[in-house]
């Protein structure tokens, strides 16, 4: 079984900016499309950003332009910049592979944009 483990959160400014890292065990990480979620308080989790294992990337309409997905194979990681931050991107971000049939979620990094 694979597992995740997020970093990379925190509390930031409005129009500040982080970057999440996820790192995942074992060796079949680069052959799946990797994705971002986040789930706000009293919020269904939602898709953020997925790259597949080639490197195309698609993002969801309310962090395109600001958000930027990129995964290294070599270290079993995927990465999600994230600039010009909103008090609405305010979240438990999470990593997963895409499909009806995640791996076991990882406990998630909080990020909170709060002035």
């Amino acid at each position: 079984q694979v597992q995740l483990v997020e970093s990379g959160g925190g509390l930031v400014q409005p129009g500040g900016s982080l970057r999440l890292s996820c790192a995942a065990s074992g060796s079949i990480f680069s052959f799946y499309t990797m994705a971002w979620y986040r789930q706000a308080p009293g919020k269904q989790r939602e898709l953020v950003a997925h790259i597949t294992n080639g490197g195309s990337t698609n993002y969801a309409d309310s962090v395109k332009g600001r958000f930027t997905i990129s995964r290294d194979n070599a270290k079993n990681t995927v990465y999600l910049q994230m600039n010009i931050l909103k008090p609405e991107d305010t979240a438990v971000y999470y990593c997963n592979r895409l499909s009806s049939g995640p791996w076991t979620w990882g406990q998630g990094t909080q990020v909170t944009v709060s002035s």
